[in-house]
């Protein structure tokens, strides 16, 4: 039965990640967004460093490093380190530096729906904020029912896809451990769902706070790790970033045979690992306490180079720079572990089982983050506590099955249903990017003008909306 529902979901993401489906639909629009928005993501970028510091204008209300950090808890991830070496090992060196230009324009596609989802975010009951792509589906695009859609299809996303997928990346790195037995992926999503569930039943403050910690700490102590690997074999700088190159332009290879190319698994696992264009990252904007939009939409462009050029570059260099060399046999925790085993001795494999569990743990949270505001906006009320005690109840029971399924089944549920937030959500931030690109002339205008930026609504274009009102 498992089998056969992989066989489908497999057939059906296969079809999606055809060159003309989800990698054109992605740079195409990544190209446009860079075009309309004069280079932003390169124009603006030590602005996005400058705004994550400020504080929220209320204060209590989430700030901007606070929507970051959830954005980043869950782009941040076992993604990071299993999605690039599967990348690494099924489309080759190549797949490194399609995933950098896939971060690069995606940086301009995270700025757009971000900014968007601060325009028309809702008022919550305690003076705060909420919202995301279907609410700017509703009230800008005026179509309910595809924000209705798209709510679904998000939430299993997450609850279902993306949190399953960090469970089994998770077990999958004790394997190389003489104490792993069959049991063991029991008893590691039994301990994951304890301490998802004490998280998720605590509430999203608690999630913040809890990510607002662990995310810069683990990240820092990742690439620090990565810059000693490759300071210490800085002999192989050259051939390292040789192979990627000539790997990512071997056209005739590309062309081949596309769904196997650096290319596709380039672009395939950087979506997976920045998310960037697929509408998540959008519900943690929303909730921001900022004075103009723009500087929400400037913090999520960071979080995308963070989780890419930062910390996917740490694994593909740490990995590369190790001299093993990649193969479809190791894809996963097996390749990262034997590289870290050659650089850094018995050190290695136990350092990456503790990043991946701490980068699965604030994955799950920071995944967990996005879905109660899709409920809200399905149901077009705020859940009952007791509605809300049986997801958040039957997202913890996920958790532990996420580590007891198959490496196929969790992994090509996570592309299909990735690929169909994709398809939603994109061509409605290309149709309502006009909005965004009048929220950053408007930025722009005032900074140069030497002001602090604060946003109206109706001098922007803009009406109908719960917030930005004069």
């Amino acid at each position: 039965m498992i089998n056969a529902i992989d066989n489908v979901v497999n057939a059906i993401s296969g079809v999606l990640y055809q060159p003309y489906v989800v990698p054109l639909i992605l740079v195409l629009a990544g190209l446009y967004f860079t075009i309309r928005t004069k280079g932003m993501q390169f124009r603006l970028f030590a602005e996005s460093i400058r705004v994550v510091s400020q504080k929220p204008v209320n204060l209590g209300n989430t700030s901007s490093f606070g929507a970051l950090m959830v954005s980043t808890a869950s782009r941040v991830g076992t993604g990071n380190i299993m999605g690039v070496s599967t990348a690494l090992c099924l489309g080759g060196p190549g797949a490194i530096f399609w995933m950098w230009i896939t971060a690069i324009l995606g940086g301009a596609s995270a700025f757009v729906e971000s900014t968007l989802a601060q325009i028309y975010k809702k008022r919550d009951a305690d003076g705060g904020s909420y919202g995301g792509p279907s609410y700017y589906m509703q009230d800008a695009l005026g179509q309910r029912w595809l924000g209705v859609i798209f709510s679904v299809v998000l939430i299993l996303t997450y609850v279902v896809g993306y949190n399953m997928l960090a469970a089994y990346n998770t077990q999958s790195t004790f394997a190389v451990f003489s104490f792993y037995t069959a049991r063991t992926p029991y008893v590691i999503g039994a301990v994951l769902a304890v301490l998802f569930g004490f998280c998720v039943l605590g509430g999203g403050k608690r999630l913040t706070k809890v990510t607002e910690v662990l995310v810069p700490v683990m990240g820092v102590i990742y690439v620090a790790v990565s810059l000693f690997v490759v300071i210490t074999h800085i002999g192989s700088f050259g051939a390292v970033f040789g192979s990627i190159f000539r790997s990512a332009f071997d056209f005739k290879a590309i062309f081949g045979g596309f769904t196997g190319s650096c290319i596709m698994w380039g672009i395939k696992r950087g979506l997976y690992s920045n998310e960037a264009g697929m509408g998540s990252a959008p519900n943690a904007a929303a909730a921001a306490d900022v004075q103009h939009p723009v500087q929400q939409g400037l913090v999520q462009m960071l979080s995308v180079f963070i989780d890419t050029l930062l910390i996917c570059s740490a694994t593909a260099f740490l990995c590369l720079f190790s001299g093993v060399e990649p193969t479809a046999d190791a894809a996963g925790a097996a390749y990262v572990q034997a590289s870290t085993a050659a650089a850094l001795g018995g050190f290695g494999p136990v350092f990456i089982t503790v990043a991946v569990c701490l980068f699965a743990f604030t994955t799950l949270i920071g995944n967990y983050y996005y879905t109660e505001g899709c409920l809200r906006f399905i149901m077009n009320r705020e859940p009952s506590p007791a509605f809300m005690l049986v997801f958040r109840l039957c997202a913890t029971v996920l958790v532990f099955v996420g580590a007891i399924i198959s490496a196929g089944l969790a992994w090509d549920s996570a592309d299909l249903l990735q690929a169909l937030m994709v398809i939603i959500n994109v061509p409605v931030i290309v149709i309502l990017t006009k909005p965004a690109i009048a929220a950053l002339r408007d930025y722009e205008w005032q900074r140069r003008k030497g002001k602090l930026p604060t946003y109206r609504a109706e001098a922007n274009g803009v009406k109908g909306t719960d917030f930005w009102r004069s």
